[in-house]
């Protein structure tokens, strides 16, 4: 699996949404990533890549385009 199918599988298991619906993403934009989804989330994504979000980062991520930014910090290449 790629790092790609890793990140778009963190948002479709955390969220139970489909795939077309990952590009436009927000923050709250459907009922599944409201605050406890988006630890949901941020557990996924640690798990996903053996990384540890810093807080100011998991504050960040408000959608499924800044969350590649935030991963691109900590070395990991989609």
């Amino acid at each position: 699996m790629s790092n790609l199918e890793k990140y778009n599988a963190a948002f479709i298991d955390s969220f139970g949404i489909n795939a077309e619906k990952l590009n436009g993403l927000l923050y709250q934009s459907i009922p599944e990533w409201d605050s406890i989804g988006h630890m949901q989330l941020v557990a996924a994504l640690e798990d996903s890549f053996q990384i540890m979000l810093e807080t100011d980062d998991i504050i960040d991520l408000s959608s499924y385009e800044i969350g590649k930014k935030i991963i691109a910090k900590y070395g990991v290449v989609l």
